[in-house]
């Protein structure tokens, strides 16, 4: 057995492509080895990687030194057949007639493989590979066609302690690396890949990247520590460090005095975005004036010149970020309001300020609903975009929202209209904070059900792993901002709303109608928008269709959400398949039978239910018609039948009383109850009796019992227990 050890060196590699390339190299190299029978099941385990700014490291360890030769036997046509066939065979497997065998008549072929030298394999697997690697972006430089991301000066290919020559772009591979570009340029020999990275150490690289980047958390904590203050965390810009740097070493900075009253995330942008600087935090969260490079040098004077360095290049960076928050404050938000007209949104869904209105009207209907100030959530909905066109946001497109919430400010705008600007834009993740407060929760339904309905309308939805538009995020934005604020907001009421049925119907004809008291059928007046006029009202199955599509795209997201909660998808579809369109209600229904059905009782119903159904299924079919008439209990003669009947009137109403009162835990105690009558009734009675009459009896029996658990959740659509739940119950 032996080691493979393969770097390729270049000039600095993007610290975004870093990570995903020396995956693809690694898993390029374990899979050309299983292509080749070298792969005993165990490398993918036994491979490292290696990569900083300037490298891209595999090592496979434990690789046999050479392939297996292998026999395969072949199947072929049966002795007789056609000459074509044969010959196409003997093709196939490169022999001739006579090295064929018979048996029973048929033509069987031994295939030999010879071994191969693994040195050899893998030469041609990493040519391979490098010419034809997946990088983003790459170039060519000299007089060469080959491509790279960046400039390749060296290749290391050893293996069983011998180079592999593999040669590309213009570079034959060897036995030297290269250590630090200032701190350790000569190059390094490399004999063996267990050498690799405590040399690389010693010419100043640390060579893992997870290892370099708790380096740069330890120093950045420890330099934080040192100065009183708390490092504020930014995994993002940390993983970004980590592929800038090879040595790293955190130096401590002084934000000049002159910017403190800027904005704290103007400030933190700056330093971040622009310079890759971490920020610093006073105990109580405000933001200290001092802040956190990470060099990638060793310097003598103990970083001084460095640190002044970046002092300087960040006074320039904040003069300019002082410029725009002086500029910007100039005018008001109502009048950069204005610019949004000339900012396109959609080249069929008009500019910015077109959505605006169209955000401004279903806030307002919104408020209604969730009884919001109206006249705040209009304000908020006219400015909530205003921001946009500002020079600040221009520089610094992350602070969309939180410029115009300190605009707003300024201007003395109410608190709620303010925080509703900043907030309209949340949750920008799956796991960030939702608005809580109704305004701004208006404002951002508004927003988030504009983008779904427009795109929608104008044949933009997403399609499997495409998401342009990131229409996924805005139905998961909307399903967490109703849940996380328990707002009782059925989707198809909203969808029937004349503002979102405007967009629909503007969407599918491509254009923009002023708004009318008669197309709102509404008292309150909110501004221009798309709305429904004479020539759309024709065409309202486009709305009715659309407002289709969305729920149905709901409940999918709603799926996804409530998954990480537990919440089986199989329980979801039966619990929507009445209709029902409150998320609330339906998530609390869907937990309710979720726990009913992790009862003894629960179990024993569902497989009572599927009983029945099953045989309705089958005698509705035979017979060619429905049983669902009413059962008179004059009629039933067993006592079983009897019991079943009275059992499921008196769950009738308790069932009815509580839905009436969204308590579904309790309409789910009440269906533990049926577990007797309906086993005593399976038990004791013959639903296919002989007699006709008591058979049709029976079977509307079994009809009432299932229309009567489906008044909470349709449980023909429960799958049972999966495969988890059995084997937790083993």
């Amino acid at each position: 057995m032996a080691d493979l050890l393969l770097e390729l060196f270049s000039e600095e590699i993007p610290a975004r492509m870093q990570a995903d390339a020396v995956e693809h190299l690694r898993e390029s190299l374990v899979n050309a080895l299983r292509k080749n029978g070298l792969d005993d099941g165990k490398i993918a385990f036994q491979a490292r990687s290696y990569v900083t700014p300037r490298r891209l490291a595999v090592w496979l360890n434990n690789l046999p030194i050479a392939s297996e030769s292998t026999e395969t036997e072949l199947k072929g046509p049966k002795v007789g057949a056609p000459d074509a066939a044969v010959q196409g065979f003997l093709k196939k497997t490169g022999l001739a007639q006579k090295d064929l065998t018979e048996r029973d008549g048929v033509y069987f072929a031994i295939v030999r493989k010879e071994g191969q030298q693994t040195a050899d394999l893998l030469k041609s697997a990493i040519e391979h590979t490098l010419a034809s690697f997946p990088w983003p972006k790459s170039m060519r430089w000299g007089s060469g066609e080959a491509t790279w991301v960046r400039p390749l000066h060296s290749i290391l290919c050893i293996f069983d302690g011998k180079v592999i020559p593999v040669s590309f772009a213009g570079v034959t591979a060897g036995n030297t690396t290269r250590g630090h570009r200032f701190l350790a340029p000569d190059a390094i020999t490399i004999n063996s890949p267990a050498d690799y990275e405590a040399a690389l150490k010693k010419a100043y690289v640390l060579a893992d990247r997870e290892a370099r980047k708790a380096e740069i958390l330890k120093q950045a904590e420890a330099a934080a520590k040192g100065a009183g203050l708390v490092l504020k965390k930014d995994e993002g810009l940390l993983e970004e460090v980590t592929g800038l740097v090879e040595w790293p070493t955190v130096l401590v900075g002084t934000i000049d005095a002159k910017y403190m009253d800027l904005p704290k995330e103007v400030l933190v942008s700056e330093m971040r975005a622009h310079q890759k600087y971490f920020a610093l935090e006073k105990a109580d969260g405000a933001l200290s004036d001092k802040f956190l490079i990470t060099s990638n040098m060793i310097a003598k004077d103990g970083g001084k010149a460095i640190i002044a360095g970046n002092e300087r290049v960040l006074r320039a960076r904040l003069a300019d970020g002082r410029f725009f928050w002086d500029t910007d404050r100039k005018k008001t938000l109502d009048a950069w309001a204005e610019g949004l007209k000339t900012v396109t949104y959609h080249a069929k869904l008009g500019s910015i300020a077109d959505k605006v209105e169209r955000i401004t009207a279903l806030a307002v209907k919104l408020a209604d609903s969730v009884k919001a100030d109206k006249k705040l959530t209009e304000r908020a909905a006219r400015l909530c975009k205003a921001d946009l066109v500002t020079g600040m946001v221009g520089e610094f497109p992350e602070l969309q929202g939180v410029m115009g919430r300190y605009y707003a400010a300024q201007q003395k705008e109410d608190a709620a209209v303010a925080d509703a600007i900043r907030d309209h834009y949340l949750p920008l993740g799956p796991t960030t904070d939702v608005p809580k407060q109704p305004v701004s929760y208006c404002v951002a339904l508004a927003d988030k059900l504009d983008t779904l309905v427009s795109m929608f309308a104008i044949g933009e939805k997403p399609t499997g792993s495409k998401d342009p538009f990131a229409l996924r995020r805005a139905a998961l934005g909307v399903i967490r901002i109703v849940l996380e604020n328990n707002i009782r907001l059925p989707l198809k009421d909203i969808f029937a709303e004349p503002p979102v049925k405007a967009i629909a119907l503007h969407s599918a004809h491509k254009k923009l109608v002023e708004k009318t008291e008669a197309a709102l059928h509404a008292p309150d007046k909110v501004g221009k928008y798309l709305t429904v006029n004479e020539v759309a009202c024709e065409d309202k199955p486009v709305a009715d269709d659309l407002s289709a599509m969305l729920y149905d795209f709901f409940i999918d997201r709603l799926k996804v959400q409530l998954k990480d909660q537990g919440i089986r998808h199989d329980v979801i579809s039966a619990v929507v398949a009445n209709g029902d369109d409150d998320l609330v209600r339906i998530v609390e229904r869907a937990k309710a039978v979720q726990d009913f059905l992790a009862t003894e009782d629960g179990k024993s119903l569902l497989a009572g239910y599927k009983r029945a159904a099953n045989i309705l299924a089958i005698e509705e079919k035979k017979d060619n018609r429905q049983y669902n008439k009413p059962v008179n209990s004059d009629e039933l003669k067993l006592a079983e039948e009897l019991m079943l009947n009275q059992s499921l009137s008196q769950t009738t109403l308790s069932v009815t009383s509580s839905l009436e009162d969204d308590n579904f835990t309790a309409a789910m105690s009440v269906f533990s109850k049926l577990r007797t009558p309906v086993d005593a009734f399976f038990d004791k009675v013959m639903v296919n009796d002989t007699d006709a009459k008591t058979r049709e009896l029976r079977l509307n029996l079994l009809s009432r019992l299932k229309r009567t658990l489906n008044a909470v959740a349709d449980f023909s659509l429960i799958e049972g227990d999966t495969k988890e739940q059995k084997k937790k119950a083993a």
